[in-house]
């Protein structure tokens, strides 16, 4: 039987002093009359919430509840359904489920997140809360966690412990629609980003990189509308355009929080605007266990490039737990052999740090420098400069494919590989922080969450019962 009352609006009109109550497994619909009183007393229970589609209340079927609202309204309620089964339809999933009684659904998300679907259950609830970066949907009543195997078997295995049902589900990794970015092809009269923005962020010194994404945000913005002149673009035409990146061209919550700023930047900072609140909702950053590779994924990887200066490079990334930028921007000068430290200069946030030289690393540059001859650059392109970002990147896809790397994983999947390595080898966390350059020490606290050592060693309580 379906969540929703299949009856329409008219329906729900008529019978003006009925009230109606249904139980599900995860949430109680009740219908009532318009009474004052009644409102109140619904109010005082912790998360209800008036559904104005269907004209009832939703109040969360948590311990108690049900029996708090039968004596309440005791006999005046007219009708009185209890429902074994639920059916839950979610955009992302090809048919919707039926959910039996005491049945708990997992749900991997296309966000890399885990979602718990469940009736109360205390002992499951603790279990989940004691994953890092947990959160609770107050309005579709379920628990979320990042995904990763790990966590995944340890909710398994307490869900099993509990002798509880349980099925999984993952989210279809197909696009949602065939929206895009609009570029000059599309339209005759594609308007570039503004130059008083790119002298403002030139004034600030901000990097090259906040430079490049706030010039394609902001020309993205004023393209989208691009019937309507620049300098008449409001409020309303940026809700708007906020609505469109995630109703239709589903973009991830980074993108969206980097067009706001973009916006708020250009009509505060540079046009001189107060500041104020759009009336934009900013969305929660989906917080995700960065994926990492193996000591052995890490030999493989290595091994199966041939090229020296591709070897070098990608060594180097690794040992020293270097941004992909920072290796482009590394000199000659910044290699220091004697304390056998690379000096990182302005690197995020515009700072400088010292990290790990190691040894291994330094015998293939010395053999690497010899036969290159780099002039400026440690890592240098074909004809001079900086070494392309975009080179780097798909010699690490080669040699993930030669290594039969199947993760999904990038060039800076070698930096948190760098320091889950370090943690699980007994280093402590606040020298990680400092070779990786983390301003807040919970950034760097987010690999005590990934490393599997002693993993292995951990034991379920239901393997100490006598069953």
């Amino acid at each position: 039987m379906s969540t929703e009352t299949t009856m329409n609006q008219t329906t729900k009109k008529n019978n003006f002093q009925e009230i109606k109550l249904e139980v599900f497994e995860r949430k109680i619909l009740l219908k009532i009359p318009k009474n004052e009183q009644d409102i109140a007393f619904i109010r005082k229970i912790n998360y209800s919430k008036w559904d104005s589609t269907w004209f009832h209340w939703v109040i969360p079927n948590f311990p108690g509840n049900l029996e708090i609202i039968k004596t309440y309204f005791n006999n005046r309620i007219t009708t009185f359904i209890e429902h074994e089964n639920e059916v839950i339809a979610l955009p992302n999933l090809s048919e919707p489920i039926n959910k039996s009684k005491n049945e708990v659904l997992l749900i991997k998300t296309k966000s890399n997140r885990l979602r718990i679907i469940f009736g109360f259950n205390q002992q499951l609830m603790i279990e989940i809360k004691k994953t890092p970066y947990h959160t609770w949907d107050t309005k579709n009543k379920w628990w979320s966690i990042p995904f990763s195997e790990a966590f995944k078997i340890g909710i398994i295995r307490k869900i099993e412990e509990l002798n509880l049902p349980y099925s999984y589900k993952e989210e279809d990794n197909s696009p949602v629609n065939s929206f895009k970015r609009i570029t000059a092809v599309d339209i005759p009269n594609y308007k570039t980003c503004p130059e008083n923005l790119i002298l403002k962020i030139k004034e600030l010194r901000y990097s090259s990189n906040t430079e490049k994404t706030y010039r394609m945000a902001l020309e993205d913005f004023i393209n989208y509308h691009h019937t309507v002149d620049v300098d008449k673009l409001n409020e309303s035409h940026i809700q708007s355009f906020l609505r469109h990146l995630v109703m239709e061209r589903n973009v991830s919550t980074s993108y969206q929080n980097q067009a706001i700023n973009a916006i708020k930047f250009y009509y505060e900072r540079v046009l001189g605007g107060l500041r104020k609140t759009y009336f934009i909702d900013r969305p929660k950053k989906e917080k995700t266990l960065p994926v990492v590779l193996s000591e052995e994924e890490i030999i493989a990887i290595i091994r199966s490039i041939q090229n020296l200066k591709h070897k070098a490079i990608i060594m180097t990334i690794y040992s020293a737990g270097l941004r992909i930028s920072e290796c482009i921007h590394l000199k000659i000068k910044d290699i220091d052999s004697n304390r056998m430290q690379i000096r990182v200069e302005q690197a995020k946030g515009k700072k400088d740090r010292y990290t790990l030289l190691s040894e291994k690393t330094l015998q293939i540059l010395r053999i690497y420098f010899k036969e290159y001859k780099p002039t400026t650059y440690l890592f240098e392109g074909q004809y001079g400069g900086q070494y392309s970002i975009r080179s780097i990147q798909q010699v690490f896809i080669e040699a993930c494919k030669k290594a039969k790397i199947t993760k999904k994983v990038s060039v800076h999947s070698l930096r948190h590989s760098f320091a889950t390595h370090l943690l699980e080898h007994g280093t402590n966390l606040r020298y990680i922080q400092s070779l990786l350059g983390h301003a807040n020490s919970k950034t760097t606290e987010i690999y005590t969450h990934i490393t599997t050592k002693g993993f292995d060693q951990l034991k379920s309580p239901m393997d100490n019962l006598s069953i």
